[in-house]
């Protein structure tokens, strides 16, 4: 099982969560961050660090965010998306998204 990024950090994406990755297993996208599920140890370091509560290990993922389990496995291999191992600045309207829901029409999927 791996930890799975959720809807909570699209239109977010604090970068708290790469800081303490061993692994360095998350991709980035324009306005999202993923989990690639087949680099993920399991080590739990990043769940309590994101401040919007967006990542839970694949087996506590909520029945309504089922859907982000498979969206993170394909966003990690997406030629756009790329390998972030650096913290960054979050999104400057981060803090409007925060408890946002539906934002997932909002996710850009293709990146740069």
């Amino acid at each position: 099982m791996a930890f799975v990024v959720l809807e909570e950090c699209i239109q977010c994406k604090h970068t708290d969560c790469v800081a303490v990755c061993p692994v360095d297993c998350f991709y980035e996208g324009p306005n999202f961050l993923v989990i690639n599920p087949d680099e993920c140890i399991d080590c739990a370091l990043c769940e309590p660090e994101c401040p919007v509560d967006a990542i839970r290990a694949e087996e506590e993922v909520p029945d309504t965010q089922q859907h982000f389990i498979v969206l993170n496995a394909e966003l990690a291999k997406h030629p756009n998306w790329t390998q972030i191992t650096e913290p960054k600045v979050a999104l400057p309207e981060h803090a409007q998204w925060k408890g946002v829901k539906g934002k997932l029409a909002h996710l850009d999927r293709n990146g740069a």
